[in-house]
């Protein structure tokens, strides 16, 4: 049973190198389980359709961050804990450090607040290890942009929303440093999975001890 995440600024990587890690250790013979927030599951992905609408303009702050915490408690319900009780590693690009940087450092909301709703909706449920891809912001951006063929919601939002997300995300990474490894990205894709990859297998060596 092992929970990891990827979290990180728009454009980092994260949908790259998660999807080379599930294949890595799928190769080593564990079994895998790949999914993403928000959504993850059937009812989590329709809050999902409302959170990325880039038409729904007029969803306010406190209802963004609300959505993004039902969208995780019924992903956890329907997709995370089942997966785990059954022995499987599982892989989620983005959770609860996303909403901490999103809607508490993005957004401003008190940050002990969204930490106790974080940890009501993920019923205390925490990573074994997060995977920080840090990349600077208009690069990140840029990158984004390029990967898709229009901007969702939080995309369009500006430079100065971005930077306090990533400088959120640095926050979390010093704060717990035994759970949240951050890992540039300027070394390039390979170079980068080396690194993920090693702290993948140091996990799990530790709970085989």
């Amino acid at each position: 049973m092992c929970f990891i995440t990827f979290e990180g600024p728009e454009g980092s990587g994260k949908s790259t190198q998660i999807a080379l890690l599930a294949a890595y250790l799928k190769k080593k013979g564990h079994k895998v389980v790949l999914t993403r927030e928000p959504g993850g599951s059937k009812i989590a992905d329709k809050i999902r359709q409302i959170l990325l609408d880039k038409n729904n303009k007029e969803l306010c702050p406190s209802a963004e961050l609300l959505l993004y915490l039902s969208s995780r408690a019924q992903h956890l319900s329907d997709t995370i804990e089942p997966a785990l009780q059954k022995g499987y590693i599982v892989l989620c690009d983005r959770f609860s450090d996303s909403t901490l940087a999103y809607q508490g450092y993005g957004r401003g909301f008190d940050r002990k607040t969204i930490k106790m709703l974080n940890d009501f909706a993920a019923s205390g449920r925490k990573p074994d290890l997060t995977i920080l891809l840090d990349i600077e912001i208009k690069k990140g951006l840029k990158r984004a942009h390029k990967s898709k063929n229009s901007k969702d919601r939080l995309e369009l939002e500006p430079v100065a929303f971005h930077a306090r997300v990533r400088h959120g995300f640095r926050a979390i990474a010093e704060k717990e440093p035994k759970r949240v490894k951050l890992v540039n990205i300027n070394s390039g894709v390979e170079a980068v999975f080396c690194k993920v990859a090693s702290l993948a297998d140091l996990l799990l060596k530790s709970q085989d001890a």
